[in-house]
């Protein structure tokens, strides 16, 4: 939650300075609650919005919720359909990290069900309300302190990310999607302008985690 001030902060400021208002942000971030794909609709909001664009980029880097719901499945088998759909509703990467991490721990003590989902739904609302939160409030906050990112408040985005591959780190083979995924996108982004390198990266991220298991 602390790790989602700085980054929430940022995504209101940011969205202020594209016309975004105290309501429409809770919106986006509330509605979607993703924040890679938040902040790349932002960096590619224009007016009027290409709304085709936002809709295909925020499709390819959500995708990435398939593969990791899909992580879960054999923990979730004794809960009701209704309330693993809910449950999923409000997953984000931090949520789902922390959610896999419980539940293999619970299963390595024996304790059943493995899957705990007072636990799954403390740390969602805890981060749902966190994210949503301080988003609304970078937008009150943006335009009297100025740029945010000055401060280095943008650089917790890729430090939260960098905190949850440690903790899922099993191998280096596992971990080929990450660096197929990383590559990608750098490669992308020097060579082509605009946001390319996001769904560039996500896509290549995700068949390279296709065929790692395959073979």
């Amino acid at each position: 939650m602390i790790g989602f001030i700085p980054l929430g902060l940022v995504l209101g400021a940011q969205a202020r300075e594209k016309g975004f208002n105290a309501l429409e942000v809770p919106l986006l971030t509330g509605l979607n609650f993703a924040g890679g794909s938040e902040f790349a609709a932002i960096n590619l909001w224009t007016s009027p919005p290409h709304l085709l664009l936002l809709m295909g980029v925020t499709l390819l880097i959500n995708s990435r919720h398939v593969l990791m719901s899909a992580t879960l499945t054999s923990f979730l088998k004794n809960i009701p359909r209704f309330k693993i759909l809910l449950a999923l509703a409000f997953m984000c990467d931090e949520t789902w990290a922390l959610a896999l991490g419980d539940a293999r721990a619970r299963k390595k003590e024996g304790l059943c069900p493995s899957f705990s989902l007072p636990y799954y739904v403390g740390v969602a609302t805890g981060l749902y309300l966190a994210w949503v939160g301080f988003a609304v409030l970078g937008t009150v906050l943006g335009p009297v302190v100025g740029d945010l990112t000055r401060y280095g408040f943008d650089m917790a985005f890729p430090a939260v990310f960098l905190v949850l591959l440690r903790g899922m780190w099993s191998g280096p083979r596992k971990a080929a999607p990450w660096v197929v995924s990383g590559v990608v996108g750098a490669m992308v982004y020097l060579a082509l302008p605009g946001a390319w390198y996001v769904p560039a990266g996500a896509v290549s991220g995700i068949i390279a985690a296709w065929w790692t298991t395959r073979t």
